[in-house]
Formats: C-alpha cells, sequence, structure tokens
C-alpha cells in the first residue's frame, strides 16, 4: 500500500506558496497564517515520518510511486531511509523556524513566504526523492527563489554580489552534476531514473571512478566542499534571516544528501576510488574554515565560515565509509541543521536591534535579549562539541571513522576544536557581555514571543540529543546499514 505523506510534505509548501501569490498584496495577517499553518503542517508530518519509521524493517519507507514520464523512465517516487527520515524531521523544524523569526516582516510579505515556501518544497523533495530526474527538479526548484530573497530582501551593501555568486555556484555545479546522472541513465542500459533499481545496476569500476566526481562534486557545490565553498560565507551574509536559516541550515545539507544518494550510493566504487581525495578537500574545509571564522569582524561571517568548517566534517565522516564515520556525518547533519538555524537567528535577533554586525561595535546585550543569549551560548557549545550537546555525538563518531581510515586527517581536523571553542567564546564575549556601546543603545529591546519560541525550541532540540542519543541514532543507524550494504561493508 503506497503512502502519500511524503508528497503531501513536499508538494503542500509548493501548492501554499502558489496560493499566496494569487493573494492580495494587503492580506498581510492572511499571507502570515497561511505561512505558518503550512510550516505547522509540514512540521507535524515530519515528526510522524521520523518516530514512524520502522527500525527493525530498516529500508525505504512510506513509499509512493507513479509512472509520471514512462517514455523516459522517469517516475515520481518517494521514499525514506532512516537519514532521509532524519533529514526530513531537521527541515521540518528550520522550516517551521524561518516563518516564526519572519513573522514581523512587512516588505512584501506575500512574496517573501511564498519564495520561502519554494525553498521548503525544495528540500522536502529532494529528501523524499527516490527518481534522479525528480530528485534533480526538487533540487533546482530553490535556485530562482534563494536569489530573488536575496537580491530583493538582503543586505544592501552585499545582496546583489552574494546572490549571484550563490546562484552561479550553484547552477554550474548542479549542471555538472545532471551530467553525471545522464551518464548513469545510458550506461545502466535500465531505461530508469529509479535510484532503488540504479542501485542494483552494477556499474563497471571504471566507468565509477570517471563519473563518480561529476555527481558527488556536482551536487557538493551546495554543501560547500573546498574549493567550492566560498558562495557559503557570502550568500550566507547577503541573505535575510530566514534564507540563511535555511541556506546553511537545510540547503547545505540538500547538496550533501544527493550527493550521497546519487554518488555514494550508486557509485560506491567511484566514492572508494576517490575517497582520499575527498579526505584532504574536507580536511581544507574543517581547518581553514574554523581560522578564518576566527578572524571575522561581522558577526554573521563568523556563522558563515564556521558552516564551512563543520560541513566539512560531514564530507570527512562519508568518505570514510565506516560505520562510525557514516553514523557521525548524518548525526552532524542533523546537529549542524539545527545549530546554525539557531546562530543565524540570533544573529538576525540582533541585528534587527542593533543594526550592525559588527562585533566591535556590539557588546553588553545580555542585559536587552538574555535568552537569545542563552540560545547562542548552547549553540556554541554544541559547535564546540562539549559533551551533553548533540555537537559532541555527532564529531566524536567522525573522529573514530576518521582514525581508523586516515589517522593524520583526524588529528589535523582535530584542532578545529581548539579554534572553534576560542572563536566562539570570543563572539559571546563581544556581543553580549561587557559594556552596551551608546550608538546602538536607543534601539535595543527583549526579543519577541514568536524568536523566543524558537530559540527554546532548537536549544532544547540539541540537548536533548545530546543527553539522550537514542533518540536518533537508531533512526540514522538503520539507513546507515543499508549504505554499508551497498559499499560492501556489511
Amino acid at each position: 500500500m503506497q503512502s502519500p505523506i511524503l508528497p503531501i510534505l513536499a508538494l503542500l509548501p509548493l501548492a501554499a506558496a502558489i496560493l499566496l501569490l494569487f493573494l492580495p498584496a494587503g492580506k498581510r495577517n492572511l499571507i502570515r497564517g497561511i505561512a505558518l499553518g503550512t510550516s505547522i503542517v509540514t512540521l507535524i508530518l515530519s515528526v510522524i515520518v521520523f518516530f514512524a519509521y520502522d527500525t527493525a524493517a530498516a529500508g525505504y519507507q512510506f513509499d509512493f510511486k507513479f509512472a509520471w514520464l514512462p517514455a523516459l523512465g522517469i517516475s515520481f517516487h518517494m521514499g525514506v531511509d532512516g537519514i532521509g527520515a532524519a533529514m526530513e524531521l531537521m527541515a521540518g523544524l528550520v522550516v517551521f523556524s524561518g516563518v516564526m523569526v519572519s513573522w514581523n516582516i512587512e516588505d512584501r510579505p506575500r512574496e517573501f513566504f511564498s519564495f520561502l515556501l519554494f525553498l521548503a518544497s525544495s528540500v522536502f523533495g529532494v529528501f523524499g526523492s527516490l527518481d534522479l530526474f525528480q530528485l534533480f527538479i526538487f533540487f533546482e526548484l530553490a535556485i530562482f527563489p534563494k536569489y530573488l530573497m536575496i537580491v530583493m530582501w538582503g543586505y544592501p551593501k552585499t545582496r546583489e554580489y552574494g546572490g549571484m555568486k550563490l546562484t552561479l555556484y550553484l547552477f554550474l555545479g548542479s549542471m555538472v552534476a545532471l551530467v553525471g546522472v545522464l551518464a548513469m541513465y545510458f550506461a545502466s542500459g535500465l531505461h530508469t531514473f529509479d535510484m532503488v533499481t540504479l542501485e542494483k545496476a552494477g556499474f563497471g569500476v571504471e566507468f565509477q571512478r570517471l563519473w563518480f566526481p561529476f555527481v558527488f562534486i556536482g551536487f557538493g557545490v551546495l554543501g560547500g566542499i573546498f574549493p567550492f565553498h566560498s558562495w557559503a560565507p557570502d550568500g550566507h551574509v547577503a541573505a535575510p534571516t530566514a534564507v540563511s536559516m535555511l541556506l546553511a541550515g537545510v540547503e547545505m545539507k540538500v547538496g550533501v544528501f544527493a550527493a550521497l544518494r546519487a554518488g555514494l550510493m550508486l557509485m560506491p566504487d567511484g566514492m572508494r576510488a576517490w575517497a582520499p581525495v575527498i579526505l584532504i578537500l574536507a580536511t581544507i574545509n574543517v581547518v581553514y574554515g574554523a581560522f578564518i571564522a576566527m578572524i571575522q569582524k561581522d558577526f554573521k561571517y563568523v556563522i558563515g565560515f564556521s558552516s564551512v568548517s563543520h560541513m566539512g566534517l560531514v564530507f570527512i565522516g562519508f568518505a570514510t565509509l565506516t560505520p562510525e564515520g557514516l553514523t557521525g556525518a548524518a548525526l552532524q547533519m542533523f546537529s549542524h541543521g539545527v545549530m546554525t538555524a539557531l546562530f543565524f537567528a540570533v544573529v538576525g535577533m540582533v541585528y534587527d536591534r542593533a543594526h550592525t554586525r559588527n562585533l566591535n561595535e556590539l557588546g553588553g546585550l545580555f542585559k536587552y535579549m538574555p535568552i537569545a543569549m542563552v540560545g547562542f551560548v548552547v549553540g556554541g557549545l554544541v559547535s564546540m562539541g562539549m559533551p551533553g550537546f548533540s555537537g559532541f555525538i555527532a564529531e566524536i563518531p567522525i573522529y573514530m571513522g576518521a582514525w581508523k581510515t586516515a589517522p593524520v586527517v583526524a588529528i589535523i581536523s582535530a584542532l578545529s576544536i581548539v579554534v572553534t571553542a576560542a572563536y566562539i567564546l570570543l563572539v559571546v564575549g563581544r556581543v553580549f557581555f561587557g559594556e552596551t556601546p551608546e550608538p546602538i543603545k536607543a534601539g535595543l529591546s527583549d526579543i519577541s514571543i514568536m524568536d523566543k519560541i524558537v530559540v527554546i525550541m532548537l536549544s532544547l532540540i540539541m540537548i536533548i540529543i545530546g543527553l539522550f542519543p537514542s533518540v536518533l541514532v537508531p533512526v540514522i543507524d538503520a539507513g546507515v546499514k543499508h549504505i554499508l550494504v551497498l559499499v560492501g561493508g556489511a
């Protein structure tokens, strides 16, 4: 029996986005209500998908399939394994949070929330896609709305540059990935884009070695892999708060997830051949991102380069091809998604009140927005990998997997832990403690009730996962076991 839950999860935001564009611009409360209602429904559905996933049965679940373009071997096929279920939950949390923190937007809210829901449809669709062509459609769905949101509502000084840079990088990366996808379609001889079928295609080793980098790196550009990472900090900084939350919190994981699905799982021999290169590039991500974050003066750039560093850990985990590394990478995707959404939400709250992101012009904000400060500290502890928080249970397995495969990578990348702790402590001290500069005092106030709900919710999730990892790990492990079977590790 087919389950409609994943198609509803992916297509409901798309339908709501289109509906919003036809509403009168003056119906602002109705527009906000539809956006919030849609995000609540998708959050509920993502929670159901995650907690109803049968870890004992494992494999792809909530299957839905019908022939879309049978003459071309294209189907509308949705389903999730354990990793996909965790990603759907993470996306549901971030999309809901993004709508909540954007509640008071006054500049063209109809278009803003419509484009935001287009992004939501894209990420839910990618995480649930089991057809390569369909995955690519959902992957591309977000590119144009992202550009529009950045250039229309982004940071005035950099929005055109940041928006164009992000769009060009991601568009070129997706075109490279498309070439690899088409190569698999024709080489399989199966006349299908269905990934479940292509997993059994048995592509030759030489074919995989040749075409794997097209798919993995092409999609991995969105994940911020070095040297194609520079769009990320510039794009995050130029984007409005909710878009930054989705870009760093979810979209970067969309890139890694697509690279995992279409690269590692369909061409495991290619992954084995290119794993040393990916480990080197990812180690540069980790160390370079941390050191560059350390010297930033712009509050948002700190978080942007921090994301580059942490996504490097995800790539390291997957490239180890070990049970520990794969589990840690998936855990890091979830943890980093929630953490970065919280970080960018707090940065947006600070900027909305202080009207500056320059760390030298901020200070003493704890007196005005204590909940925001607590949320940022919790996110900082997660980023530092402190025990008792979700970052710790994600990073430890990654380093264990790296040590088994490439000890030098584990040692070098571990340097980032110290650097991360240093820049997080510096930022907390500069922004929330000390004396408040006179120029910003007049505009300071506490954050709204909706902002507080987001901060508390995301903070609690990271603490709960850190203290009770059994909430998340069994589901992710079910997906990891499937990958290990494909790569011959189980």
